[in-house]
């Protein structure tokens, strides 16, 4: 015992002259252009007046060649600056708040289940313990079909008011939030995985907010939890070529009639997991927008393994032996998804990260790939890129692997923590949700960087990068869903919450 407290001490003085040792190491690479040219002002300083005269008539007598230089700088500046993509701006953001009396607390969700009558025990019991386990809150939401009992009105029907309500909830504060009038709004990206209807969910925005006839209309569907950001990129790529315009995105699920009434224990999880919610979203390209915009977008970055079979497979809807409809989670979903983030990490690093990580990366990469070293994989610390994190709040075990693989703080966790509690996995509105968050709790400040994580079905994992155009102050966030209840957290919770039922 005395050994290892030794050991244990030895190691804590390596390991912070470690962390000195790096700190300094970024410190002289971020800083590696002034520390360039202190050696070059000191060296300038001791040229004489007749140096400098000399080399005015050099140029003097060179002037066809300056001339000539000069005009090539301005036609190359003129071409770059015509030719660089447009930069696009999110003006705001409002995310759906249901009424008090949608709240399914975890005790009534499993008593609601049983009064079903077609969950066996060994089913029930299952599902409570994914719910024990989950990190949910008691503050929930799901649609009125399933709280209603008996459960008698999983139709279409009931399925399309519950994505008015919601969608129309988002929008209508959008709308408020920004002041930008439906007519002006150019482009429209909706997404939902699971409902697809005819007309389709994007035609009923059209039509209830009497949208434009030329207006670029596109609606996303089986596209899982990271469709949002699918969204996004697609909404980003139709503002380059759409001068001057506005693009609303909508991202929300439905749970009417994704519920999966059967027994294998795969395809049970989503019924514990997804909880209702919206979130919609205003970007605009018009740089007269940009002064009163809150974030810039600065990279959009998908990630796709649906080549592979594991990926294809692993969140599948199918009928199980019985033909109940259902969506099934295989056991390969967490190591794909490990590959999938991996594959968009390394993409997005050297985009984001300071030259000093990406040094230590390359290093560490040749020392493993090219001399064979038996050494540990190096993890680029993100948090030199990033201030603050959103990742999809798909599940607590998918939040402790990130925070544990990106070596994140409680605090950089805690948007996603508190919004699984809060809200629980709304799928692809989940990030929106968690931003609002952050804005609420008073962190965002002019200049921060916000990095967006999600994955879903296909096997999908995309990112999106914000960077704050001001510091956002959250006594103005009138219409952010956390507003009212902020000061109560964050909360604690525990691995392990009993239900008593």
């Amino acid at each position: 015992m005395g050994n290892e407290n030794n050991q244990n001490q030895d190691k804590e003085p390596n390991s912070t002259k470690l962390k000195y040792v790096k700190l300094g190491f970024h410190y002289l690479i971020s800083n590696a252009l002034y520390l360039f040219l202190v050696p070059l002002t000191m060296a300038l300083s001791h040229l004489s007046v007749e140096d400098f005269i000399h080399l005015f008539h050099h140029i003097k007598l060179n002037l066809v060649v300056v001339i000539l230089c000069t005009m090539l700088a301005f036609f190359l500046a003129t071409f770059y600056f015509m030719s660089r993509p447009k930069q696009v701006y999110l003006l705001d953001f409002a995310c759906y708040k249901p009424d008090s009396s949608l709240i399914c607390k975890r005790e009534t969700f499993i008593k609601k289940t049983r009064l079903v009558g077609v969950f066996t025990e060994e089913s029930l019991a299952f599902q409570k313990k994914i719910l024990e386990r989950s990190g949910y809150g008691e503050k929930t939401y799901v649609c009125k079909a399933l709280l209603d009992l008996p459960v008698r009105n999983l139709c279409l029907e009931e399925a399309r008011k519950e994505a008015e309500m919601v969608i129309f909830g988002a929008v209508d504060q959008l709308l408020a939030k920004t002041g930008v009038k439906s007519k002006d709004i150019g482009i429209l990206v909706l997404n939902c995985s699971l409902l697809n209807p005819t007309p389709s969910l994007s035609a009923m925005v059209v039509n209830r907010y009497k949208l434009r006839g030329n207006i670029s209309c596109y609606n996303l569907s089986g596209m899982g939890c990271s469709a949002g950001l699918v969204s996004i990129d697609l909404a980003k790529r139709l503002l380059q070529i759409r001068p001057n315009s506005y693009a609303l995105v909508v991202s929300m699920e439905s749970l009417t009639l994704a519920g999966y009434d059967g027994n294998t224990r795969s395809m049970l999880i989503p019924n514990c997991l997804f909880r209702m919610g919206a979130a919609a979203i205003l970007l605009t390209n018009r740089s007269s927008d940009r002064h009163c915009s809150k974030y810039q977008l600065v990279h959009a970055l998908r990630t796709h393994k649906g080549a592979d079979d594991r990926g294809y497979n692993c969140v599948f809807q199918k009928e199980d032996i019985n033909n109940r409809l259902g969506v099934a989670l295989s056991k390969d979903l967490l190591p794909v998804a490990g590959e999938g983030l991996t594959n968009n990490f390394t993409t997005l690093g050297p985009l984001v990260l300071p030259l000093s990580e990406q040094i230590l990366f390359l290093v560490n990469f040749i020392g493993r790939k090219v001399f064979k070293m038996k050494i540990k994989q190096y993890v680029p610390d993100f948090k030199l890129a990033f201030e603050h994190f959103c990742i999809h709040a798909g599940g607590r075990a998918v939040l402790d692997e990130l925070e544990k693989s990106l070596g994140l703080s409680e605090w950089h966790m805690e948007p996603s923590r508190m919004t699984l509690y809060r809200f629980g996995n709304t799928s692809s509105s989940s990030l929106w949700y968690e931003l609002a968050y952050t804005e609420a709790k008073g962190r965002i400040k002019k200049g921060d960087r916000a990095w967006q994580i999600a994955f879903g079905s296909g096997f999908k994992c995309n990112s999106v990068v914000w960077r704050a155009l001001r510091t956002i102050n959250s006594a103005n966030e009138k219409h952010n869903p956390w507003i009212d209840e902020i000061d109560s957290f964050p909360v604690h919770v525990p691995e392990v919450a009993p239900i008593d039922c």
